[in-house]
């Protein structure tokens, strides 16, 4: 799954536009790398995403199609 439409899946981000937005800024790495778009997201990934001055930092534990609401924080763990 695209790295875009995994963060508006999971919730980590709200639209996917913004996402690949924020990938195409250089706003998001994976493993210490910033990635684009297009990055296909693996299981155990670390996904580091930047707002503005805040970093959160999740790793990816599941990958599904589609999500609800409230099943969407069981797709990653928050990491320091």
């Amino acid at each position: 799954m695209r790295i875009d439409k995994f963060l508006k899946i999971s919730r980590l981000v709200k639209r996917r536009t913004v996402a690949k937005e924020m990938a195409d800024q250089g706003r998001i790495k994976v493993n210490d790398r910033v990635v684009k778009s297009s990055y296909m997201v693996k299981i155990g990934d670390v996904i580091e995403v930047g707002y503005g001055s805040r970093q959160v930092k999740a790793k990816v534990l599941e990958i599904r199609e589609t999500t609800k609401k409230n099943e969407a924080s069981e797709l990653y763990e928050l990491v320091d």
